[in-house]
């Protein structure tokens, strides 16, 4: 039985990136990178601060498109990218997150968001998957990933590109 949940969100005609991450799943997520005193913490998609409020430094940069702060124009140092990006063009989010060189890339995206292709871009990048925790959140549609990219990293799990018949 589908959920009147997933129902709604199939049926919508326009889509609605907007989800608010929890609390305690932001603070989870954030738990899972380890702490570097020195290093700058960015949220690209700061929102209402789910992650950006519990990071665990002040040394921190945010980015929110509904205050003019535009991720996609965001050109400073950091060392940690940790959010929930929108799932309709995460392409252009895991593009962007490599142009800005962090130690770790922390996102939470929707399960048909990781792909073996996106694992390799990541991968040729100097990017390995190290982290991968799977959630669900009642309100979104389907399971959702918790994945941790970092720089000179192994993948924590092996894929191929094969189209097997």
């Amino acid at each position: 039985m589908i959920s009147t949940t997933a129902t709604n969100i199939k049926k919508r005609l326009k889509p609605n990136d907007v989800f608010i991450t929890p609390l305690p799943l932001a603070r989870q997520q954030i738990d899972m990178i380890e702490f570097r005193p020195e290093e700058v913490w960015y949220d690209p998609f700061k929102n209402s601060g789910s992650y950006y409020n519990q990071y665990p430094t002040d040394n921190k940069e945010w980015s929110e498109i509904l205050e003019d702060r535009d991720f996609f124009t965001f050109n400073k140092k950091v060392d940690v990218i940790c959010s929930n990006p929108p799932y309709s063009f995460i392409d252009k989010v895991l593009t962007k997150c490599i142009e800005l060189k962090p130690r770790v890339i922390s996102l939470l995206i929707g399960v048909n968001n990781l792909t073996a292709r996106r694992i390799e871009i990541m991968n040729k990048s100097g990017y390995g998957l190290k982290k991968l925790h799977m959630c669900k959140v009642w309100k979104w549609f389907g399971m959702s990933y918790i994945v941790q990219f970092e720089k000179g990293e192994k993948n924590c799990i092996s894929y191929d590109r094969v189209v097997w018949k």
